[in-house]
């Protein structure tokens, strides 16, 4: 079983419910288990500034699927609760988003994959919740703390009200 963590964020309708969703679909498959998840929290727009806040979290997981097929789970979910895909709007207001942050310690890059993500270490909406699920990890030779202690983190907001399903 290799060990694999994904971020979630909605910023479109109900985000909350989005990402609860987005967690509920993707553990339904029964080769995907989610050993931790973070906090939610509510994050300024990164990319694209001119769109509404997020709610952001991550799950650290344990599946038997591939680094690919694990995408492919993901963008599977990501359907199935309406994201539309806007290439020429890369970084635009979206229903969920996952993205696979690092897959045991594989690297790859590929068209459609990278690992670990290759912006891990520039996002704060990411590192907060994924500090939280695995403590201090070293990703790619990199302290993902030490990471932190070099971003502005200030836009990152524990959410603290989550609706049941």
């Amino acid at each position: 079983m290799a060990e694999a963590a994904i971020a979630f964020g909605s910023n479109l309708g109900d985000r909350q419910r989005h990402i609860a969703l987005a967690i509920d679909h993707l553990t339904r498959d029964d080769r995907v288990e989610i050993i931790g998840l973070s906090h939610f929290h509510e994050t300024e727009p990164w990319g694209d500034p001119d769109q509404d806040r997020y709610i952001n979290a991550c799950a650290l997981v344990t599946t038997d699927l591939t680094p690919q097929e694990l995408l492919a789970r993901c963008l599977e979910v990501e359907e199935s609760l309406g994201r539309v895909r806007d290439p020429a709007n890369r970084y635009g207001p979206r229903t969920i988003d996952l993205d696979i942050i690092f897959y045991d310690d594989v690297k790859l890059d590929e068209p459609d994959l990278v690992l670990p993500h290759p912006r891990l270490f520039e996002r704060a909406f990411v590192l907060v919740p994924l500090i939280e699920v695995t403590g201090e990890r070293i990703i790619a030779g990199r302290s993902l703390d030490q990471a932190l202690s070099g971003l502005d983190a200030s836009g990152v907001r524990r959410f603290e009200t989550l609706e049941p399903l």
